[in-house]
């Protein structure tokens, strides 16, 4: 899958099966301005909160929504890049929790597994895009104290289908 990572202003890849946005989120629409040939394609919002919310829109998701226009998820905003190489040593498969329009909801799965997370779907945009990001501050708060780089191990096994975050 060809994927095109915008961030602040920078374009990597090509033709793209995705574009994934990871810009923090007070500066979406300056990272957005600029950058040329995103014509409706599925996009993948992985911004937080930096201030305080402007209430112009529902949600971060929505705001790269209406300059994009095409099919949109939320995901990678509960996990750290830190934490990526730490991956393949858990016990169990990680989670990622998303949130998508159902046209971007197989493109954000598929891209959450090649990372090596577990997906799991939240729902639809609306809410669960607005749940993630007010959910990023707890995220913050839970890796301070247990530390970014320290590897999670979760402390249950998992039991069939159930899946632990």
């Amino acid at each position: 899958m060809n994927i095109t990572v915008i961030r602040r202003g920078r374009v990597g890849g090509d033709a793209s099966a995705a574009d994934v946005v990871d810009v923090p989120g007070h500066l979406i629409g300056e990272a957005l301005r600029g950058v040329t040939g995103l014509n409706g394609q599925v996009t993948i919002d992985t911004t937080n909160l930096s201030t305080e919310r402007d209430g112009a829109v529902p949600s971060l998701a929505r705001q790269v929504k209406s300059v994009i226009g095409g099919p949109t998820a939320k995901a990678f905003n509960t996990v750290f890049a830190s934490a990526y190489e730490l991956i393949g040593e858990q016990r169990l498969t990680p989670s990622n929790l998303y949130a998508a329009e159902p046209d971007a909801k197989d493109v954000t799965a598929r891209l959450i597994g090649d990372a090596g997370y577990d997906p799991l779907y939240v729902g639809d945009l609306d809410p669960g895009a607005r749940l993630l990001e007010d959910s990023s501050g707890l995220t913050r708060a839970l890796a301070g104290q247990i530390g970014v780089l320290r590897p999670l191990r979760p402390s249950r096994r998992a039991v069939g289908s159930q899946r632990h975050l």
